[in-house]
């Protein structure tokens, strides 16, 4: 799994007026939580830059006043008009205990059908996996090669050794849908073949009323 590196001071204060401080000083007031008492520390607002705005996930290795602590982004908020982060919330992690969090859905291969005229539609971006710190993989590679038009991936078909889904198995990640455009095709395709077989018959029907037609004119 992918890692990144936070660096943060412990708070000496905690309450209201001491975060709006730290925010006006662009540190964001944080809390690490999951492996007894809580910690709460603040850093830089751009500590966050890989952590937020990015579809990885990643493990954070927090370094708090020289203190390490593993853990996960488990929570944030965001200014309601600013949208600028304002508090961040960290799960500590252990090698022996399982943690649940969200993973990224990269696909692999151009599907058959999309080929063929569908439209790939990815309905899930993320899923939320749960699994040891040691068999957690930098995201769910799913290859889409084989996909017709019509077929979906939902998330009881995904298995990894290791890895429990924590979504509804009938969840649907990606499928492939009809195009208008292939709809379009596939009619014109089925009138041109029957005008064709009409045109033929019609053709004969000619080709005989013709033959008649000059063999009586010969005769008179």
């Amino acid at each position: 799994m992918k890692s990144v590196e936070v660096k943060g001071n412990l708070r000496e204060k905690v309450g209201k007026t001491t975060s709006k401080s730290l925010r006006r000083e662009d540190q964001i007031p944080c809390v690490v939580y999951g492996n007894g008492e809580n910690v709460h520390f603040h850093t830089h607002e751009r500590s966050f830059k890989k952590l937020v705005y990015t579809p990885n996930a990643y493990l954070v290795n927090l370094d708090i006043d020289g203190k390490k602590h593993q853990a996960v982004l488990r929570a944030i908020q965001f200014h309601p008009v600013s949208d600028k982060i304002i508090h961040a919330d960290f799960f500590e992690v252990t090698e022996k205990e399982p943690l649940w969090i969200q993973m990224p859905v990269i696909t692999e291969g151009t599907p058959v059908g999309v080929i063929n005229g569908g439209r790939l539609v990815q309905k899930m971006r993320k899923v939320k996996v749960k699994g040891l710190l040691s068999v957690l993989p930098d995201d769910i590679k799913i290859d889409i090669s084989d996909l017709v038009i019509g077929q979906s991936i939902k998330i009881g078909d995904l298995k990894i050794e290791g890895l429990e889904f924590m979504e509804p198995d009938n969840a649907v990640v990606i499928l492939v849908k009809t195009a208008r455009a292939a709809i379009v095709d596939e009619v014109e395709e089925g009138e041109e073949g029957e005008e064709g077989e009409e045109g033929e018959e019609g053709a004969e029907g000619e080709k005989a009323e013709g033959g008649e037609a000059p063999a009586a004119k010969g005769k008179e």
